[in-house]
């Protein structure tokens, strides 16, 4: 005998109800999921102070603001410094980790090195990095697999670029010093283009290396005694932490610098090439737009940077007596004066 019609109706209403009693807490959770203020921790390997810190911070906090992230209502900041001192970035990754940050941004080999031990989980995005294809933090630039992604300085000339911008300013130099740290797998790989176009200059290269702020005076108290001509700087955070000290020793010794990034000439290099890391640290906003919207890192292709800029401090090169030739004005981006 079947159900009477009445009651078929109320099971029916009582199973449609179990059903959305049953879907409903996935759903509030999926809408607080939403609704909740994302955490983005920065490691950050420079001081609190430094300019180039705050200015990347501010590009960074732009470029979210732009995809529709505001700091105290859809996301928070967890900050970290290591002043400089890459020996505290590991501890400092550490705290980063266990604050329950949903994306950690970071730059530089070290502290990327130290996000990548601290986590395989938390995705992290690469501001920018020398060689991070080299150093086996990504599998290709592609698909970088796992849990990093972002920007990475390799895969170009700049570091002969360099070069060939210091015999166009002074052709007649043969013996320029390089400061760099060769713990970092991009200055390596700078290195090994540096070698094969410095015979091809006729420069003799003196190498350099750097680990501490000690070294650094040491390094370039040995450049003195190697009557170095000029130098050329690799930057990590350490030592573009450290770009005052080298840019006024330099003017002392009337030597040329060259740095990879803009902050060096501002701080009194004479020339810096390369990329605008400020407007990397900008662009990285793309990545943790993506990631907190759901996007595996490790599906995310790794960029490289495509503009190149050059810039040339003329107010140094006044105090150091260099006419700088106008072919080499020309090809400036940016002038200090």
């Amino acid at each position: 005998m079947g159900a009477h019609p009445e009651n078929q109706m109320k099971r029916r209403e009582f199973i449609t109800g179990l059903g959305v009693a049953a879907t409903w807490p996935l759903a509030a959770h999926a809408q607080q999921a939403t609704d909740r203020k994302r955490r983005i921790g920065i490691l950050m390997p420079y001081s609190i102070g430094d300019s180039v810190a705050g200015r990347a911070l501010d590009a960074f906090t732009e470029g979210l603001q732009k995809l529709g992230w505001f700091e105290g209502r859809t996301i928070s900041f967890e900050k970290r410094y290591s002043e400089g001192q890459p020996e505290r970035l590991p501890a400092l990754a550490a705290e980063l980790v266990r604050a329950n940050i949903d994306v950690l941004v970071t730059s530089a080999a070290q502290a990327i090195e130290a996000a990548r031990k601290a986590t395989t989980t938390i995705p992290i995005v690469m501001a920018s990095v020398g060689d991070a294809l080299g150093a086996g933090y990504i599998a290709s630039l592609a698909r970088p697999g796992g849990n990093i992604t972002g920007f990475t300085l390799a895969a170009t000339d700049q570091s002969s670029k360099r070069l060939q911008l210091i015999k166009q300013l002074s052709p007649d130099t043969v013996r320029v010093a390089v400061i760099w740290n060769n713990t970092a797998s991009g200055h390596r790989f700078q290195m090994k283009e540096l070698v094969p176009a410095a015979s091809l200059l006729g420069i003799v290269l003196q190498s350099l290396p750097v680990l501490n702020v000690d070294e650094i005076d040491a390094a370039l108290r040995d450049a003195v005694q190697a009557n170095a001509q000029a130098i050329v700087a690799m930057e990590d955070p350490m030592i573009q932490s450290n770009r005052g000290r080298i840019a006024e020793f330099a003017i002392r010794q009337h030597w040329p610098v060259i740095g990879e990034f803009r902050p060096i000439a501002d701080a009194g290099a004479l020339m810096s090439y390369g990329p605008d890391i400020i407007d990397l640290w900008r662009r990285s906003a793309s990545y943790v737009d993506k990631i907190l919207k759901g996007a595996n890192p490790g599906d995310l292709p790794v960029e490289q940077p495509i503009k190149f800029e050059l810039v040339i401090n003329l107010k140094t090169a006044k105090a150091i007596d260099v006419t700088v030739p106008q072919l080499l004005l020309v090809q400036a981006d940016a002038m200090i004066e």
